[in-house]
């Protein structure tokens, strides 16, 4: 699977250019009965996943040291505690890997791979695409399309879980914001709830990302932490924080961003900069800072 980096719109880039900026939006929710527990060695958030299961997913450390790999996997820089990759990529030893998997959309070049009518349409039977990455929207109007959707999704998590990966961050929540009015919130939240039992069946933690509008529906669709692009640029950390309480990993593109966030946050969330293709380190354009 080929990451093209952040989800975008448009911003103020570092120099003052015009850059894509990632969909402000995170998806985030905590399980119902949940009871989060600070193992004092690890330091990680260990959530009870029902009277009935013995065994627990565990969250990301909170205020903990991040990189964001979606771009390519690389030895992290030291100290840091928290990683996120592509499905396709092993995890780094030791530490806590978030598996990224692209849930709502298809990758370019993977649409082969997806049953034909999976694929949303609109009326002319032309294909919805998310025109900035060049991604057919996945079609969720129905239950029996939801579930068959989520079952090749959950595929991946038991793939991400096999590898070792404690939590799984699945992208495009919005997408109902760019389905020409085909798909609605109701749907994206049913199918995230399908995703999030799953996950939570392989004592995996699963993310909101993005979509600050729904993050008060967190509990009900069964959402652990959030995961927030530009939530400093925009002034939203506050919202996901309201929601998630400290269990908000925040990533951001540009200087500004980072220093509102790092300003008002940098002493309780996990922050991270990078730059917007999410770049290996030694190619052209590499950004990673932190507060």
């Amino acid at each position: 699977m080929t990451v093209a980096g952040p989800r975008r719109g448009s911003v103020l880039g570092t120099d003052g250019a015009i850059v894509s900026k990632p969909r402000s939006v995170i998806r985030r929710v905590l399980l119902a009965s949940l009871a989060t527990a600070l193992a004092a060695t690890a330091g990680y958030s260990a959530l009870n996943l029902g009277s009935d299961a013995e065994a627990a997913a565990t969250l990301p450390p909170t205020h903990a040291k991040f990189d964001y790999q979606i771009g390519g996997a690389y030895t992290p820089p030291s100290g840091v505690q928290v990683v996120t990759r592509d499905r396709t990529a092993a995890p780094a030893a030791g530490l806590y890997n978030i598996c990224y998997v692209n849930a709502f959309q298809v990758q370019p070049g993977e649409q082969g791979s997806w049953a034909s009518d999976l694929l949303l349409r609109d009326a002319q039977g032309n294909l919805v695409i998310d025109e900035d990455w060049g991604e057919p929207l996945l079609d969720l109007r129905t239950a029996d399309k939801r579930t068959r959707v989520a079952a090749k999704v959950n595929g991946w998590i038991d793939q991400c879980a096999a590898k070792g990966y404690k939590a799984i961050e699945p992208d495009n929540y919005d997408s109902y914001e760019r389905s020409k009015n085909l798909l609605t919130k109701s749907q994206a939240k049913a199918y995230l709830t399908l995703l999030a039992t799953h996950a939570h069946s392989k004592n995996v933690a699963i993310a909101q990302k993005n979509t600050v509008e729904l993050a008060a529906d967190r509990q009900s669709v069964g959402l652990d932490f959030a995961v927030a692009e530009e939530c400093g640029q925009y002034d939203e950390c506050g919202d996901y924080v309201d929601h998630f309480g400290n269990n908000v990993i925040v990533i951001e593109y540009t200087n500004a961003g980072r220093q509102k966030a790092c300003s008002g946050f940098g002493s309780t969330l996990t922050i991270v900069q990078r730059d917007v293709d999410v770049s290996t380190p030694g190619t052209s354009g590499y950004v990673r800072k932190t507060c």
